[in-house]
Formats: structure tokens, C-alpha cells, sequence
């Protein structure tokens, strides 16, 4: 008996970003607002994280919202209409519901139906994440065209008064469409995750305590139903760091990786235009830039002076001031590296749209 031959998807060799897009909150907070919840000051905060203000979204604006403004924008750059879509990617660590996605939502919005759509928990480099399964499924001939997304809404996961991170945080979305090209765009992606730290970076609680602790009260004391709803702030998970931990990985461990990714793709730092790590902290960016050698022809983003710490949106925020401050950057090669919780990690060298 013979056996069909299997159909497959047409294989496209190369792949480029062809848009970038961006959406930033109103709300801007300062070193000084901040200094009214935890003792310090903006020399500070300045000297140690390079931060000068962040953008926090209003009560009414959600991870959606915030991802939708970005997305429309990187599909007009890009010339693409969403119904044109093969998939579309969020990157989130803060879309409030567990299911069903923030992407599912966001493709209806957009107009992307009947696109799949799914979120990717990778933290600070969900976005390199998106870009990796991006680039494989057009390459692949599963989707003509990607949308990948880094939205996150940060401040509804932190207590302003927590030394540790939360004032490094900030609001906002970044997005990228991801199609074909006669040339290859995105080099080889170097990706991967240290699950050994996995507690350098994390929530103060799981929601499966936040239940037990509705049930039972704070002290294992049993409550009604009617009293189940917990009503104590402090209860809520909120995100905390090991921060000398998260930062002797970042500037030794990252900078490898960085380096796995010119190598992979061939490429030399004085090849590179721009070099867009995740924006975690001045002192990180400044490090690993010495460490790699970047000659100064190589513009380095360094958005987090007033976006903050966005996580999965700091990669594409950045992407995008940074063409918009030096539009002669397109068509350039950029090293692009995100990591964080998990520990996770992943980079490319990108051709800039």
C-alpha cells in the first residue's frame, strides 16, 4: 500500500521587520514622586539606575489598549493591513487574566480574525521571544506575516514603597510586523533560561496563596464567604528582586550571549549601527557595551532615562525612539538582547526598518 505524499508550507528563506510601533502613557512619573514612597532621591536614582522619569498608564488604560496603539502603528509602517496577519505574538507578564489571552483580544480588535493568537511569558525578553517564533513561522510558510507585541502595564504589579525594583518600573507597549524578505533581516536567534535563579526575579505570591489567604484570613483563622474577599493590599503578589543577583548575571552572563549573537550571525561589532539591550539600568547598558567593545559609530539605546524599566516593551520602545531620534539608522544592523526573570535571555542582530 502506498502512502500520500504530505503537502508542506512553502519555505520563505529570509525575513525582515518591516515596522516598528510604540505607545507610551501619559503619565509621567519623576525620580521625586517617587522619593514620597521610599527614602531616597533623584541623585540617587539617577547615579545607580540612569532613570529619570517613567511613563505609568491611567486606571482606564489596559495592557490591551496600550498593545492595540502600538500595533496599529507598527502596521501602518509596515503597509500591511491586520487582516493580512498569520499570527499575532504578545509578550506580557501583566495582562491581569491568566486566560484567555491578551493576543486573542488584540487580534479581534485589529481586525486579525481569523490569525492565531498567544502570549509568551518571558519577561524582559518575551520581546527577543516574539522575534525568535516570529521569524520561524514565516520562514517556516506557516504565516505570511507576524505581529509580535511587548506590552505591560508594570505598575499594577508593583508596591510603590519596595526598594527593590519598583521604582525602576514603567508602562507602555512596543511593537514590530515581521514578513518576508530578498535579503536575510534577522539573524539566528541565541536564546535560552537559567532556571536555577528562578527566584532572583519574581511575585511576593503565587494566586493560589492569595486564595488561601482569602479563605482562611492571615493568620490560618477561618472567614465567611461574605468575608473572603481580601481587602489587605499588602496581600496582592507584587514583583521583587535579588538585585545585586539580577545584576552580576546581567553584566557578566549577558554579554556572552551578546556575543553568541554576532557570532552567529556573522557579524562584527564594528559592523553594527545600534545596539538595543533590554532597559534594565543605565549601568547595565554602559558594561555590557565595554565588554563587547562597541566602537562609538554604534548608537546605543538608552530609553530607560525616560521610559524606565518596561520589560517586554523595553526592546521595542527603545527600537523606536531611537529611529525616530536618528531616522539614518534604517536599513542598518542592530544587536538587539532581552533577559530577565526566569532567568531567561535571547538576542539577535536585526536589519532596523
Amino acid at each position: 500500500m502506498s502512502v500520500p505524499t504530505l503537502k508542506q508550507a512553502p519555505v520563505q528563506e529570509n525575513t525582515r521587520i518591516m515596522g516598528v510601533g510604540a505607545y507610551r502613557p501619559s503619565v509621567i512619573v519623576t525620580n521625586e514622586d517617587v522619593c514620597q514612597w521610599i527614602d531616597s532621591s533623584d541623585e540617587w536614582i539617577r547615579q545607580r539606575t540612569g532613570i529619570i522619569t517613567r511613563h505609568r498608564a491611567p486606571a482606564d488604560v489596559s495592557v490591551i489598549d496600550m498593545a492595540e496603539g502600538a500595533a496599529r502603528e507598527a502596521l501602518q509602517k509596515a503597509g500591511i493591513e491586520a487582516s493580512q496577519l498569520g499570527a499575532v505574538i504578545v509578550s506580557t507578564v501583566t495582562h491581569p487574566y491568566a486566560t484567555p489571552s491578551a493576543a486573542a483580544s488584540l487580534a479581534d480588535r485589529l481586525g486579525a480574525t481569523p490569525a492565531p493568537a498567544f502570549d509568551i511569558s518571558a519577561a524582559c525578553a518575551g520581546y527577543c521571544y516574539g522575534i525568535a517564533q516570529g521569524d520561524a513561522l514565516v520562514r517556516s510558510g506557516a504565516a505570511a506575516y507576524v505581529l509580535v507585541v511587548g506590552a505591560e502595564k508594570l505598575s499594577d504589579v508593583i508596591d510603590n514603597t519596595e526598594r527593590t525594583i519598583s521604582f525602576l518600573l514603567g508602562d507602555g507597549a512596543g511593537a514590530v510586523v515581521i514578513g518576508p524578505s530578498d535579503t536575510p533581516g534577522i539573524g539566528p536567534s541565541v536564546w535560552g533560561s537559567d532556571g536555577s535563579k528562578w527566584d532572583a526575579i519574581g511575585m511576593t505570591h503565587s494566586m493560589l496563596d492569595i486564595r488561601e489567604l482569602a479563605l482562611t484570613g492571615k493568620h490560618g483563622t477561618a472567614v465567611s464567604d461574605e468575608e473572603a474577599a481580601v481587602t489587605d493590599a499588602s496581600l496582592w503578589p507584587t514583583l521583587r528582586q535579588d538585585g545585586q543577583t539580577v545584576f552580576r548575571w546581567a553584566v557578566w552572563e549577558m554579554a556572552k550571549v551578546a556575543q553568541q549573537a554576532l557570532d552567529a550571525a556573522g557579524i562584527r561589532s564594528e559592523d553594527l549601527a545600534a545596539f538595543i539591550p533590554h532597559q534594565a539600568n543605565m549601568r547595565i547598558i554602559d558594561e555590557m557595551a565595554k565588554k563587547l567593545q562597541l566602537p562609538e559609530t554604534v548608537k546605543i539605546a538608552r530609553d530607560i532615562a525616560d521610559a524606565g524599566n518596561t520589560s517586554a516593551a523595553s526592546i521595542p520602545l527603545a527600537t523606536h525612539r531611537l529611529l525616530e531620534e536618528n531616522p539614518e539608522l534604517s536599513g542598518g544592523l542592530a544587536l538587539q538582547i532581552g533577559f530577565g526573570a526566569g532567568l531567561v535571555f535571547g538576542a539577535q542582530v536585526v536589519v532596523l526598518p
